[in-house]
């Protein structure tokens, strides 16, 4: 690709605002994330009793269970959520980047 165009692209406000928009957003779902991770962990490290919590007195099934589960379905809606957004908005501000270059040759 051209140099030129490159940096065309580049001095464009359309592609600071899609770099911008989807860090942004990338960095706000990884944290999100991150923190249920590591919110899970560190309980298991420093309060496993409860993790070892029957749901029931007659149940074999510990508070565990249904909690990584939730973390399981929550990792999975937050990758639908970044996708749906970036074939959405992102797409969007992408397609308006290449119609601005293609004026530019």
């Amino acid at each position: 690709m051209d140099k030129e165009l490159v940096k065309r692209i580049k001095a464009n406000p359309k592609y600071a605002e899609l770099v911008s928009k989807r860090s942004s957003f990338a960095i706000k779902l990884a944290v999100f994330m991150l923190v249920i991770y590591y919110g899970f962990v560190l309980t298991i490290a420093f309060n496993r009793e409860f993790f070892a919590t029957k749901l029931s007195a007659e149940s074999v099934m510990t508070v565990a269970w249904p909690i990584a589960v939730t973390i399981i379905l929550i990792a999975f809606i937050t990758t639908i959520i970044y996708v749906v957004k970036a074939n959405g908005e992102f797409e969007d501000l992408e397609i308006a980047i290449k119609n601005d270059a293609k004026d530019l040759l």
